[in-house]
């Protein structure tokens, strides 16, 4: 019996050690989250989402961020490094191209360039006969190392997202894998970056986001939306200046949308005005406990990958004003349709973007 618990105290005081001292890559901050109010208000639960209609992809997977263009053929990223062309119904599926990396978001310049922003390559322009060009990789002397979303000024200048400069997709597994690692650390290193076609440099816009993703412009192109997924919240910068190296919080930062239920992934511009943002998960209120615990955090990243706190599928999708107030929330609490990143808005469909899906989702108008 000694033996037996001799043996039993050793395994436990080597499991006490090996939690406490196994090298981790984050150096986590501790930081305040505010507690979740759950789905009420405008985020009461409700199946509107449920019952989604499906185009396969034929293998392909994770159609991150989709577009219809003006070609009227809708364009889609997947995991493989594809953009896949198709028709709007699914029908007569091509490869357009492939990066060689993994493209998030994407937009279309006004002479039909794809402006792609590779979450492994940097940011690139992809020309109507498929010549892929690198436009930027780096800021100064500081390298883009996870290039997220993307939108094209009227004005020519392309603003995208660096949503870290910490853990490039390229060395730690993948985008959902720099994500967690990203997010978990809560070192705020992301940031958003402008790139002048006229004199073809890059310039710093903002910084200090906890995971900068998705983006969009405002409709007068004086502001800027911005996701900052690890802090659940939705920014609005002023553009409309000479100073664009914005250190969160600043004057002309503006939070727009906060304590939202879930991790906010792609902005989308949608009709009259509307903008979307898709919910990847929703939260979790053991993650929100370990905010202010950095070294339960690491504690996280060395257990085993099935025991990490993450939040349970759960379909959601919403859209707002330009003023913060929102018009439209889409759930499915089955979470049928797995991480939902955002919306396509056409007059006759929505287009659900997903991070795993092996199909494109929609509902009809």
């Amino acid at each position: 019996m000694k033996k037996i618990i001799l043996v039993c105290l050793t395994i436990l005081i080597l499991l006490i050690v090996y939690l406490s001292i196994k090298p981790v890559p984050i150096d986590p901050v501790s930081w305040n989250a505010t507690p979740s109010e759950g789905y009420v208000g405008v985020h009461s639960v409700n199946s509107k989402l449920s019952n989604l209609k499906m185009i396969s992809l034929n293998g392909e997977e994770a159609p991150e961020h989709i577009l219809l263009a003006k070609d009227g053929m809708l364009y889609t990223t997947v995991v493989s490094g594809n953009i896949l062309r198709m028709t709007p119904d699914g029908e007569n599926q091509e490869i357009f191209v492939n990066t060689g990396g993994r493209v998030l978001g994407f937009d279309f310049d006004s002479v039909g360039n794809l402006i792609a922003a590779d979450s492994m390559k940097g940011l690139l322009s992809i020309s109507p006969d498929k010549k892929i060009t690198l436009l930027t990789d780096r800021v100064g002397d500081s390298p883009i190392l996870y290039a997220d979303g993307v939108v094209v000024a009227k004005s020519g200048k392309i603003y995208f997202t660096d949503a870290s400069t910490r853990f490039p997709p390229s060395l730690w597994g993948g985008t959902f894998e720099s994500s967690i690692l990203d997010i978990l650390e809560q070192s705020c290193s992301g940031r958003v970056l402008v790139y002048d076609t006229n004199t073809r440099t890059t310039s710093l816009v903002a910084k200090g986001f906890s995971f900068a993703n998705g983006i969009a412009l405002s409709q007068d192109e004086k502001s800027l939306f911005v996701n900052e997924t690890g802090k659940y919240r939705i920014w609005k910068l002023s553009v409309d200046s000479l100073d664009l190296d914005i250190s969160l919080p600043s004057p002309n930062a503006v939070l727009l949308l906060e304590n939202i239920p879930g991790y906010p992934d792609n902005l989308m511009r949608g009709l009259e005005g509307k903008i979307w943002v898709g919910l990847a998960k929703p939260r979790s209120s053991l993650v929100d406990k370990l905010a202010d615990k950095p070294f339960f955090r690491k504690v996280t990243l060395r257990l085993p990958r099935f025991l990490w706190p993450v939040p349970k599928a759960y379909g959601h999708v919403f859209a707002f004003t330009e003023d913060g107030k929102v018009t439209e929330d889409l759930q499915d609490a089955s979470g049928a349709y797995p991480e939902t990143t955002g919306v396509t808005e056409t007059p006759t469909r929505l287009y659900i973007q997903s991070l795993h899906s092996k199909t494109i989702g929609y509902l009809e108008r």
